[in-house]
């Protein structure tokens, strides 16, 4: 279910974190399923509890999982979640675009610059000064 890498450069709260993002798009938790209680998850990845609770307190402040007082976590609704996190990203998009525009490139290679992102073999290789 949730996989830590103890090599990584990543908190173990941020991999837990991710994990369950991971889950709810990948529909493996659905749309009110009841999370493991910090204590269950602890016990099961050998994680310190405290380090579940900062995972779900994130998990909660950035709206992936709700709380219940005295019954547990559960997972907000995907779609919902994939409309809003769609959302936030078309917006970073927009404020790149722009950004771009204001240094003077064309629409035509905006586009360029987008399909070179898109080929694995070219990724990070974009000429951004071509006009």
């Amino acid at each position: 279910m949730i996989r830590i890498d103890n090599d990584s450069p990543k908190a173990i709260y941020e991999q837990i974190y991710d994990e369950i993002i991971r889950l709810i798009f990948s529909k493996s938790l659905k749309p009110d399923e009841k999370l493991p209680s910090v204590r269950e998850l602890a016990s099961m990845i050998r994680i310190n509890p405290n380090t579940i609770q900062k995972a779900y307190k994130y998990l909660e402040e950035d709206n992936y999982i709700y709380s219940v007082k005295g019954v547990g976590s559960f997972v907000k609704d995907a779609d919902e979640l994939r409309n809003l996190h769609i959302k936030n990203i078309k917006d970073e998009l927009h404020k790149v675009i722009e950004s771009l525009k204001k240094l003077g490139l064309r629409d035509e290679r905006i586009v360029e610059i987008v399909k070179e992102m898109l080929t694995p073999s070219t990724k990070g290789g974009s000429n951004v000064n071509n006009k």
